[in-house]
């Protein structure tokens, strides 16, 4: 349920077109999917955090590992 929304939210903040379908529960997203750089982090989390009306800690976010 979740997973396609996310699958969709994915899509539009990164532009992957028919690509975002191939994702599943087990893909990689950091250093695995080059749209994915810093900016679009930024942008991926609001989208998450305005689609689902959750606030995402900041602080967790930055100890992300650099990939």
């Amino acid at each position: 349920m979740y997973l396609e929304q996310v699958k969709t939210i994915l899509g539009e903040v990164l532009n992957l077109g028919p690509a975002a379908n191939a994702l599943t529960a087990d893909s990689p997203l950091l250093g695995s999917l080059p749209e994915l750089d810093s900016m679009a982090v930024v942008s991926l989390i609001g989208a998450l955090e305005e689609h689902f009306g959750i606030a995402i800690d900041k602080a967790a976010v930055l100890q992300l590992p650099d990939v």
